[in-house]
């Protein structure tokens, strides 16, 4: 079920970034590097992500009410835009201590980082990459908008982590205001990624019409079926990790009701059965004469 497996992986996503979390910050302070302090503080950020993302996937999956006659899965993007909010929040006060302590010059007075800040990078850089691709591949076979969302802060940790990693060899090598720059770097990639997130989620609260490469699809789907003399109108929305699509076909208007009623069935299963992110759709048939 596809609401398991994007909750299993919300799960899976949380312990991996308390664990991380934790041993940066601790490993941060104790091997002297605020990059690394800085990229725990970024993988904590990324725990309340995930429980949000975790809180949106469980809310949308919810079947329609009385007062919730369309669902509840505009609750996902509401959970995506909440997860920019939090990151974009910390990608800034990230930011301004990092060039606070640059133009303080306080960095020069730090201590030359230890070789234990540069192993846990490495393996935080393989372990990022891994949920990356993992989760990735669960928001796609769940489309699941909260669950991309946490993909792709897992890669933009791993390019932080990597800035952060570069910065902190050059601090070893004799450049203590390497590491300071190392931290402006990571949290400039957590703001971006954070304003990313925000777009995309308001996109689907805004109802954005669907890709360009789905809505042609869904075009020769509704020609290819009997009955059908011309397409006058197509419009699509996305509603949270689905869509609804609205049609107006031509039909012959010399024929019976229950034959343009059957048309108008003909393509409503059509586009329901060959595409499943489609919630409803409307088909309205036009008289038009051969």
């Amino acid at each position: 079920m596809k609401k398991n497996l994007a909750l299993t992986v919300s799960k899976i996503n949380i312990f991996n970034n308390v664990v991380l979390a934790i041993s940066k910050v601790s490993i941060g302070v104790f091997a002297h590097s605020a990059a690394l302090l800085n990229d725990g503080i970024n993988n904590a950020g990324d725990v309340i992500s995930s429980v949000i993302a975790s809180v949106g996937i469980s809310a949308a999956a919810k079947e329609s009410d009385a007062e919730h006659q369309y669902g509840h899965e505009r609750l996902e993007s509401v959970s995506a835009i909440l997860l920019s909010g939090i990151i974009m929040v910390v990608g800034l006060g990230l930011l301004v201590d990092g060039i606070s302590s640059i133009i303080q010059g306080s960095h020069l007075n730090s201590p030359i980082p230890g070789l234990l800040a540069v192993i846990a990078s490495i393996v935080s850089i393989i372990l990022k990459e891994i949920m990356f691709l993992y989760t990735r591949w669960a928001a796609k076979k769940t489309d699941s908008s909260a669950l991309l969302a946490s993909s792709w802060d897992s890669q933009s940790d791993v390019l932080a982590t990597t800035g952060g990693l570069i910065g902190i060899l050059f601090a070893r090598m004799g450049y203590p205001i390497a590491d300071s720059i190392a931290a402006i770097v990571i949290a400039f990639f957590i703001f971006r990624v954070g304003v990313q997130i925000f777009r995309d989620g308001a996109d689907q609260m805004v109802d954005h019409a669907c890709k360009e490469e789905t809505v042609k699809q869904i075009r020769t789907v509704i020609l290819d079926q009997e009955g059908v003399i011309g397409l006058d109108l197509l419009r699509t929305r996305t509603f949270g990790s689905r869509c609804y699509v609205d049609v107006e076909i031509s039909a012959d208007g010399l024929q019976s009701l229950v034959d343009a009623h059957s048309i108008a069935e003909r393509v409503h299963h059509a586009i329901e059965k060959n595409f499943p992110q489609v919630k409803h759709c409307m088909v309205h048939v036009n008289p038009k004469r051969k």
